[in-house]
């Protein structure tokens, strides 16, 4: 490795300085830093395919060796008590080997440190249903269940069981016990961990991603049978999510489907992160779903589940909004600029002519 570069420690750390999300690795280019969404390159010398290869040694696990040989994929965890916790992708792209390794937040941040709305302690305070956070691939998913996991395990005496791929923000028990479990390593798969979990007595599962109609079922016939179950999809909203979950059914067997996730479901929180005014990071725009008996109907009958938006806009009452809800708070408050609000609403002119009734400015 050439004598210039640094060692791949000393990259995170550089990371962990600059604030940033993903470490980029690749051969051709020098080491890249996403930092608030965007990529900067360093002005670290151009990778060449030895060091990449020596930082892929270095982090992967013996374990993983083998199935990137063979497969030219692994995802793993990767953490240092100096450097903290990271989820690493390796894979291959025109024959040589390329590393990205993403930060991944402590679960320190309560849900007001981290600009969440107070609904969400709600929806996680029960002991019976289906919550799911759902969004792109870095919108803050993890750091968001994370949080909702150190929130029960602060306040509830209860057993929680995790399933991840892999397992990325460790608790450690507190009022409640917390059993993480890895999948390729402390089980076969989530549909095995899924199969076994209700014999190890929990209160609470959490599923790293539902990425399957096999998950998703167990995930369902869980919370259906008494657990609070917390998961993932990569959905935008929840009227898509619930479409989503439906869809991934036979259809022979969507209409049970839609009785079973109407009955379980507890709540949906969907983000976006916009970026903050002051040029300090971002912040989560959140919609929240909240499961009422307007919402259980709107999604039982398939001829009403696109008028799930409008329920969710008058929802105000039950802790409900919508993203250009959450966005317009953020902008009446000074968060966000009215360009960036814009451009992450889902329906900009509806969001000028809110914000002109508000009397906030629009030019």
């Amino acid at each position: 490795m050439a004598e210039d570069l640094p060692t791949l420690d000393e990259l995170l750390s550089k990371l962990v300085a600059v604030n940033g999300s993903d470490l980029h690795l690749k051969v051709g280019s020098p080491p890249a830093y996403r930092i608030d969404g965007k990529l900067h390159l360093s002005n670290l010398p151009k990778l060449k395919p030895d060091d990449i290869d020596r930082f892929a040694t270095e982090i992967l696990p013996d374990r993983m060796l083998a199935e990137f040989t063979a497969t030219n994929e692994a995802d793993f965890a990767y953490g240092k008590p100096s450097l903290g916790r990271y989820r690493v992708n390796c894979y291959k792209q025109r024959g040589s080997t390329t590393i990205v390794v993403r930060a991944v937040n402590p679960a320190s941040k309560n849900f007001d440190e981290l600009g969440l709305p107070p609904v969400i302690e709600t929806l996680v305070a029960g002991q019976r249903g289906l919550v799911l956070v759902t969004g792109p691939t870095g919108s803050g998913k993890t750091t968001t269940l994370g949080s909702m996991i150190d929130h029960i395990n602060t306040n509830q005496r209860l057993n929680i069981v995790t399933l991840e791929d892999p397992i990325e923000i460790l608790h450690s028990d507190k009022q409640s016990i917390v059993s993480q479990r890895e999948i390729g390593v402390d089980t076969a798969s989530f549909e095995e961990g899924l199969r076994r979990v209700l014999r190890q007595d929990p209160d609470v599962i959490l599923i790293g991603e539902m990425r399957d109609l096999h998950t998703m079922e167990a995930a369902l016939q869980a919370a259906e049978t008494g657990h609070l179950v917390l998961s993932t999809l990569h959905t935008i909203d929840s009227a898509e999510t619930i479409n989503r979950i439906i869809d991934s059914f036979p259809s022979d067997r969507q209409g049970q489907i839609r009785y079973v996730l109407a009955g379980s479901l507890k709540g949906i929180v969907s983000q976006r992160l916009v970026p903050r005014s002051d040029g300090k990071g971002r912040i989560p725009a959140v919609e929240v779903l909240v499961n009422t008996e307007r919402v259980f109907d709107r999604i039982v009958d398939p001829t009403l589940t696109s008028t799930i938006p409008q329920v969710i806009d008058e929802g105000e009452f039950y802790g409900m909004q919508t993203f250009d809800q959450s966005i317009l708070k953020f902008y009446e408050q000074g968060f966000v600029t009215y360009n960036d609000a814009l451009a992450y609403c889902s329906n900009p002119a509806d969001f000028k002519l809110k914000a002109q009734n508000r009397g906030l400015k629009t030019a």
